[in-house]
């Protein structure tokens, strides 16, 4: 095989190439430190997507994704700019017409569906560094608190859950365009096996949708949990069993005024 380009790689990653091909592929990026890295990246960038939507293989297909539905959402699309001309009305009718400019443009489930989509694509990220895991360390645990706070306009305590086994390691900003701030908080646990959980934390303002869900996507777990002030995706291998163990812990935490006996539905 005379050259190994970008496009081999990515199939590399994805488990597109045969023997002779992935043969070829590894005794390239053996001798091109370069390669490597940039192969390294796009494992985990596929690593990530899996993550990202695995779980929707899973589950129904929701009732937004209805192939006539989004047939219907397009043609809109395709004909708003001639929504006031009078020969569309007569096309679609007035009712139709109608229907389509009054109805909402965005789910109520779609908000919160994202936010737990990306808390277990950001887990998968970054749960996999090392020197940059975590962008401010538990160490300044304290200003920490304040940048968060600062960013998503609302105190936000860190959790303390060595009572749990699981050692604080710090947190960064993410962003989160499905709220209204359009920030999210990352915080990063570890277990006495190496095994890292994070927390992913919103503002709860404009996102509507279950105080509660979840789900599974291949090794790890989430847990999103929902009240008047936060959101909260917590995501790790950890069994169902135990992130609700864990929940209690951070839900008492992060938002004290609610006593423990109110998550006792978790």
């Amino acid at each position: 095989m005379s050259e190994i380009t970008r496009d081999m790689l990515m199939a590399y990653a994805d488990g597109q190439l045969n023997t002779s091909g992935r043969a070829a592929v590894e005794a390239h990026v053996a001798a091109h430190p370069e390669a490597d890295s940039e192969l390294s990246l796009m494992t985990r960038q596929t690593n990530a997507i899996r993550a990202l939507y695995g779980p929707a293989t899973a589950q129904p297909i929701p009732s937004r994704l209805d192939p006539h539905r989004l047939a219907l959402i397009a043609n809109r699309r395709r004909w708003q700019s001639f929504a006031r001309a009078a020969g569309i009305v007569l096309v679609l009718g007035i009712g139709i017409a109608v229907g389509w400019i009054l109805r909402p443009l965005n789910d109520t489930g779609q908000a919160y569906d994202r936010l737990i989509a990306d808390a277990v694509s950001a887990h998968t990220v970054y749960v996999a560094e090392n020197r940059h895991a975590v962008e401010v360390a538990s160490a300044d645990s304290e200003h920490l608190s304040t940048w968060l706070s600062n960013r998503l306009a609302t105190h936000l305590a860190m959790p303390d859950l060595s009572a749990q086994g699981l050692t604080f390691l710090g947190g960064r900003l993410l962003p989160a365009p499905e709220t209204a701030g359009g920030r999210a908080a990352q915080l990063m646990y570890e277990d006495n096996t190496g095994a890292r959980l994070t927390l992913y934390i919103t503002p709860a303002t404009g996102v509507a949708g279950p105080p509660y869900e979840a789900l599974s996507s291949g090794d790890e777990n989430a847990l999103y949990w929902a009240n008047g002030t936060f959101t909260c995706t917590i995501v790790g291998p950890q069994s169902p069993t135990t992130l609700k163990t864990v929940a209690q812990a951070v839900f008492a935490q992060l938002s004290p005024e609610h006593p423990p006996q109110d998550y006792q539905e978790l």
